[in-house]
């Protein structure tokens, strides 16, 4: 007598037995690659991924979005450094995202022509450590200073 045969029809694929998650690939890799010898650390941060050094936020990769103007590196800077990195970095502009409102957050646009180059030339002002790129954000900034309250009472 033949032995009976589970009906496949009725059985999941193998790979929804134990789905994964997958994780999105990195965008712009060569980003990371170029502060490979930092002590960077990445956070996914609102579908983006942030490049931390130290406490400070350095950039947010942001790619396949809406709205896709906004996808590149965006910098982490301040309204009085935005001046003088457009003078650098002649592509980069305000993130549209937020509307009207200023911010410090400044994109290198992924669709303009010099992308790949404005991006290594702001890894290198990071590796150079560049004050006008780069902030504490105030969830860290929090951290930071209860951290230095505890040290001097101790004192």
């Amino acid at each position: 007598m033949p032995k009976a045969r589970p009906n496949k029809a009725f059985l999941p694929p193998a790979d929804t037995i134990f789905p994964v998650n997958r994780r999105k690939a990195v965008p712009y890799a060569f980003v990371l690659e170029a502060l490979a010898n930092l002590p960077t650390e990445t956070r996914t941060m609102f579908g983006c991924l942030a490049v931390y050094l130290g406490d400070k936020i350095v950039l947010i990769l942001r790619e396949g979005r809406n709205p896709p103007e906004d996808n590149g590196v965006w910098l982490a800077t301040t309204e009085e450094h935005h001046q003088s990195l457009a003078c650098e970095f002649p592509s980069m502009r305000s993130i549209q995202l937020f509307g009207n409102k200023i911010t410090g957050w400044q994109v290198l646009p992924a669709d303009a022509p010099d992308f790949e180059q404005a991006a290594m030339y702001a890894c290198e002002l990071i590796v150079a450590r560049d004050p006008r790129i780069g902030k504490v954000p105030k969830s860290r900034q929090k951290k930071i200073s209860k951290t230095a309250s505890k040290t001097t009472r101790r004192s």
